[in-house]
């Protein structure tokens, strides 16, 4: 009976551990279905060309070009390997400034026949309007709508996904700021979270340690966006005043944020790490003659080395995923930080803030989702260089 019990929960266990592995399985191939959709899609607008006149031999731009040439940073065609003429940029709502509503029908039934031929006579201009309003395009030259290319979005220096005609889905500014900041948030937490953890396991007596562990504990039960508050209302103002900075929303503001939030995991992850390491060698390498520190930077450490990685590895998933403490100090600019007192943007701050409102199916939903893919391969890639390093070490 009793090997028919045990039998029983080894198999409920494995059932367990099967689904649990299915599970992840299906929401990284669920990630991949809705995200790959993006390189299918077009550079510009969908229903929208951008047409040129006739005579205009330039074929073909890339998404920044066509971006420059509609926020007037690239004023003539020679700057994109056309002619030498000035560009003249038309957007459908321009129209009223070449014909009157007479000219254009009380329904604006003429605007198709209007808007080619205002193209068809002026030699610079670049039209953005719906496909259906260009009713002869053997009359204009329209501008080549090639797909999103993995260039554009892994190597894109910016991210700017409601841009008309063509929106920007690079990905660098977003993934250097979740890096910069994850990286400064570990540096800070990951000192002081070994300090705390060593002192309550080898040095504070069992009063002090029973009463600062629940304290420890305590701090990870505390939602993210009361630490994002903290951070808006103490941390924000104090580095504005002590980096004398123009705003106090920065990448080093998210960094003491997620270090505070990373602190209880690691502290009490590495703590009963090092109290596991048996009292027999804490006895061995005192008895030698080793002073109590010796011990624990030679014995205790070194033995709790792959505990101590859990912490690390739990305290830098929490700092790569947050999402709302991090959006409330860092400033949300999608930029690529060149300091850590710049504001930035991370991954999962922009997934929160802009997919409720991307049109499902669209490029942008699609390029959220493929942010999400690169999320769960940072995570991936930082886990098992910690484990890899950890190994190492242990050999």
């Amino acid at each position: 009976m009793k090997k028919f019990f045990e039998k029983i929960v080894e198999g409920i266990l494995a059932c367990s551990g099967f689904v649990t592995s299915l599970t992840i399985v299906l929401i990284v191939l669920f990630l991949f279905s809705e995200a790959v959709g993006l390189f299918s899609s077009k550079v510009i607008e969908e229903g929208y060309v951008l047409a040129l006149n006739k005579n205009n031999r330039v074929e073909e731009l890339s998404p920044l070009q066509i971006k420059d040439v509609f926020d007037e940073e690239i004023t003539n065609w020679a700057q994109v390997g056309g002619e030498d003429m000035p560009i003249k940029v038309f957007r459908l709502e321009d129209i009223t400034q070449y014909y009157s509503e007479d000219d254009l029908g009380a329904a604006y039934e003429h605007a198709g026949r209007c808007i080619t031929d205002l193209v068809e006579r002026t030699p610079g201009i670049i039209a953005f309007v719906p496909r259906q309003f260009i009713v002869h395009p053997d009359s204009v030259h329209l501008l080549k709508d090639n797909t999103i290319s993995v260039k554009d979005v892994f190597a894109g220096a910016e991210w700017f996904p409601t841009a008309t005609p063509a929106p920007l889905f690079g990905f660098l500014p977003l993934v250097a700021g979740t890096l910069w900041v994850s990286f400064f948030a570990i540096l800070i937490a990951l000192p002081f979270g070994l300090a705390v953890a060593v002192y309550m396991s080898e040095v504070a007596d069992s009063r002090v340690r029973n009463l600062l562990k629940p304290v420890v504990e305590l701090l990870s039960g505390i939602p993210s966006v009361v630490y994002g508050f903290f951070g808006l209302i103490v941390i924000v103002p104090f580095l504005q005043q002590v980096f004398d900075l123009p705003v106090g929303e920065s990448g080093l503001a998210g960094s003491i944020v997620l270090a505070i939030m990373a602190l209880p995991t690691i502290v009490t992850v590495t703590e009963d790490a090092l109290r596991n390491c048996p009292r027999a060698m804490r006895e061995a390498s005192l008895a030698l003659g080793a002073s109590q520190w010796q011990t624990i930077y030679k014995v205790v450490i070194p033995y709790s080395i792959s505990g101590i990685t859990s912490g690390v590895v739990l305290g830098i998933g929490r700092a790569v995923g947050e999402t709302m403490a991090v959006l409330m100090a860092t400033g949300n600019a999608a930029v690529i930080p060149h300091t850590i007192l710049e504001p930035l943007r991370t991954i999962p701050a922009t997934i929160a803030a802009e997919l409720g409102e991307a049109p499902a199916g669209g490029p942008h939903y699609e390029a959220l989702f493929l942010l999400g893919v690169v999320l769960f391969f940072i995570s991936l890639l930082i886990n098992f260089t910690v484990e890899a390093v950890s190994s190492r070490r242990n050999r």
